[in-house]
């Protein structure tokens, strides 16, 4: 299946294209309708269409016949009189922006379900392992906070303007700023990472610009340093808030000249390197506090990207939980097991002070130690470092689960020994359990027990007198 997307946006077309490529699609992008027009000649199945083109207007391409494919029409006039026009017109739905990725997700199903798949399957080649291996590493969200992310990046990832990613720690930062190179024109070079904060200052303006042999003590040969590394790609510079203040007046140097200069050397060369920024730090306190140049960070700051914490977007931790815990599995060549509803519950309720970095570390956990084919709320629990009590469960633990819990409890006494007639056996323990509750809850009542239990009378009064239970004993 193939579908066109014609919008002038960069980031619509960038968000459209992530979800459709997770629902089967090969996906073709055009910012104008010439362009729209002149892909006709390949076979599509479903077409995205805004209204308002640089070249023409979308309304009056549908209803001239352009084409031939199922049309969905964007607009971010959201008037009665435009979704009356696109429907009168041919449009297939209409679809209001900012949209919601699980409308699109709903309307590509649509298109999917009305062909027949094919009975078998082609082999998926090596590019596709690779691409699809590439879109489980993006960054993952369906909230709305995360939509204007992912709008932002589609914009800025083309360009070479500077980025100053902004969120707490954990939050994913670097992996921002990778998917900014990766969807720049400079993909194909190299991509720098350097952790400001983890390097010693004395070794990081070496680290940066290089140096010349018998610079220092120690330099006994020339380096490069990571600018010239870079050189042609990207620079990824973490914690830039913990950055010297004399190597910040260096650092706008580079950002004013595109010029380093090696430690003791005096000549200076020019690098081509577009540089991303990152911080969990309040940059504008820290100029407050005379720890951070001002001119410096006008200069990072030119596209500010923040990412929320995980507590402020819960909703996204049901997918991030499944995809880590996959991912999590098949690097120990595991199964993953299942996590069932009110383990994620649990999940979304928890604060995640750590972020996306914590929940990868639990799901890593729950991959390991979890017992079972499913995860339970126990499971999570413990995952998380509570007791393991049911007060810390917050009351979220299922019937089933609690089932689950207490025959995993029962089968690890059995041992490794093989047991026989268990079916049998573990219905003599329930059934009379089960039985004084219900006799308990109708007071000994016997046709009321059977109605409940959805059982004949009869059958209630032999399993009664199978168990030796003494109905009278429940009248009071």
């Amino acid at each position: 299946m193939r579908a066109l997307i014609v919008d002038d946006d960069a980031g619509i077309r960038w968000i459209l294209t992530r979800v459709l490529k997770e629902e089967g699609f090969d996906v073709l992008e055009a910012e104008n309708l010439a362009d729209a027009k002149a892909l006709q000649s390949q076979t599509i199945d479903l077409v995205f269409l805004d209204v308002f083109l640089p070249d023409g207007n979308g309304m009056q391409a549908l209803s001239s016949g352009v084409f031939s494919a199922p049309v969905i029409m964007l607009t971010a006039e959201t008037t009665f009189g435009h979704a009356a026009e696109a429907y009168r017109e041919g449009a297939m739905e209409y679809l209001p922006k900012p949209f919601d990725l699980d409308e699109v997700r709903r309307l590509a199903q649509r298109v999917l379900g009305s062909v027949k798949k094919p009975k078998k399957q082609a082999k998926i080649s090596k590019k596709q392992q690779a691409a699809e291996k590439e879109k489980k590493s993006m960054i993952i969200g369906r909230s709305p906070a995360m939509q204007v992310l992912f709008r932002t990046l589609g914009r800025v990832a083309p360009s070479d303007l500077t980025v100053l990613i902004t969120g707490e720690s954990g939050t994913g930062k670097e992996l921002v700023a990778h998917e900014l190179h990766r969807l720049s024109h400079r993909k194909d070079k190299s991509f720098i990472a350097i952790n400001t904060a983890a390097i010693p200052a004395e070794l990081l303006e070496s680290e940066l610009f290089g140096h010349e042999k018998g610079a220092f003590t120690g330099a006994d040969k020339h380096r490069a340093g990571r600018f010239e590394d870079a050189d042609g790609g990207t620079l990824f510079l973490d914690e830039i808030g913990d950055m010297p203040m004399v190597l910040q007046s260096k650092m706008l140097r580079v950002l004013e000249m595109g010029m380093v200069q090696r430690i003791g050397g005096n000549e200076e060369k020019k690098v081509n390197v577009r540089l991303l920024a990152a911080t969990h730090q309040n940059l504008q306190q820290k100029i407050r506090d005379g720890q951070f140049r001002e001119d410096l960070y006008y200069r990072l700051n030119v596209i500010p990207v923040h990412i929320p914490p995980l507590r402020e977007r819960r909703d996204d931790i049901p997918e991030l939980a499944a995809t880590l815990l996959q991912q999590a599995s098949d690097e120990l060549s595991m199964t993953a097991p299942i996590l069932l509803d009110h383990s994620v519950d649990l999940l979304k309720r928890h604060d995640w002070y750590g972020n996306v970095r914590e929940l990868k570390n639990v799901m890593r956990r729950l991959a390991v130690l979890t017992p079972g084919a499913s995860i339970t709320v126990s499971d999570v629990a413990l995952a998380l470092g509570h007791d393991g009590g049911q007060q810390s469960l917050g009351g979220l633990e299922s019937l089933d689960e609690a089932v689950t819990r207490c025959l995993r409890a029962y089968m690890d006494k059995l041992g490794y020994a093989e047991a026989t007639g268990l079916h049998h056996h573990l219905l003599s323990m329930v059934e009379p359990a089960l039985l004084n509750l219900v006799l308990d809850k109708c007071r000994g009542n016997q046709l009321k027990a059977a109605n409940m239990l959805g059982l004949n009378r009869n059958t209630v009064r032999k399993l009664i007198r199978q168990y030796e239970i003494d109905p009278t004993e429940f009248k009071d």
